[in-house]
């Protein structure tokens, strides 16, 4: 009798696991394009800061985001359990946030060329201490942490909403520390590519030579290429999040799709793909109107304070 309880607990706990398992798996592929453009960004907020100092100001970043998902998991936890009629419209706010901010990226692009090395270099004013500069990049960092946590959180949450209270835990838990650890592991790695490139140009091996001159010359196209990512993901996932928010756009897209499996050879690649880049479209429309607006309100609240 006992021997048949311990299997049956055993039993329960694999089937949890496995549960939470593909529930996170499910979270991660959604919170990717976040995760993206949170690499991208924090990779970036390093620059400037001199060499020796660059994983000490990222590791206080990661401590920061750290503290940043120890406040948001506990909160995303009593929104689920109080009030669960929240998860969409927080949903909907963070997917049109991720439009907004990847449409004012491009809009900048193009508005404005991108900082030389430099014009990075001059940000440290000579009026500014290393140290104080340090800090304000460090606390830049973690303010666009927060934000963007709080953007993979809500999509985590979104994903387990009809689970129950301790696989919502697991889930939230695992995503938090993952992320965090995974996002800060490959910053730290990102920025010391052009040290470990410089350290291997110098040896005699010419292999070694060959490798290092290219991760050094490589480097740069790395980031441009991790902003590029980032910035059409999150319109994929902004942009899926608000048609899944909009029953009747989501269908519509579903159906416009369905209209091309009749196509003979490629039908089926077209059915999975027009879903997606439609998902994109929108995002990038619905991130457009969110700043037009957000620059109207600026534009009327400027004239009444005027």
């Amino acid at each position: 009798m006992a021997g048949t309880s311990l299997l049956t607990l055993i039993d329960d706990i694999a089937s949890l696991l496995d549960d939470v398992s593909l529930m996170t798996k499910m979270a991660a592929k959604k919170t990717a394009g976040v995760l993206g453009d949170d690499l991208a960004l924090n990779a970036q907020q390093v620059s400037g800061v001199r060499a020796d100092r660059e994983l000490p100001v990222v590791w206080s970043v990661a401590k920061g985001s750290f503290i940043n998902k120890a406040i948001l998991v506990p909160l995303a936890l009593l929104i689920s359990a109080f009030a669960p009629w929240a998860i969409t419209p927080l949903l909907m706010v963070g997917g049109a946030y991720l439009c907004y901010e990847g449409f004012e990226k491009i809009y900048h692009s193009l508005r404005h060329k991108p900082a030389t090395d430099s014009e990075n270099a001059a940000e440290l004013n000579t009026d500014e201490d290393v140290a104080a500069y340090e800090k304000r990049k460090i606390k830049g960092a973690i303010r666009t942490d927060f934000v963007l946590s709080a953007e993979i959180i809500t999509i985590t949450l979104g994903t387990v909403a009809a689970a129950t209270f301790s696989q919502q835990v697991m889930v939230l838990g695992g995503i938090a520390i993952a992320m965090t650890v995974g996002v800060y592991g490959l910053v730290a790695g990102i920025v010391k590519l052009d040290d470990l490139g410089f350290y291997l140009s110098r040896k005699r091996s010419a292999l070694a030579q060959a490798i290092g001159k290219g991760i050094v010359n490589a480097a740069p196209y790395l980031m441009k290429t991790l902003s590029v990512v980032g910035t059409v993901a999150m319109f994929m996932v902004g942009g899926g999040i608000l048609t899944h928010g909009l029953p009747a756009v989501h269908h519509l897209f579903v159906n416009w799709a369905g209209y091309t499996a009749v196509i003979p050879t490629v039908g089926g690649l077209f059915n999975s793909v027009l879903p997606v880049l439609l998902n994109t479209l929108f995002g990038l429309v619905a991130g457009g109107i969110v700043m037009l607006a957000i620059a109207g309100l600026g534009a009327v609240r400027s004239r009444f304070k005027a």
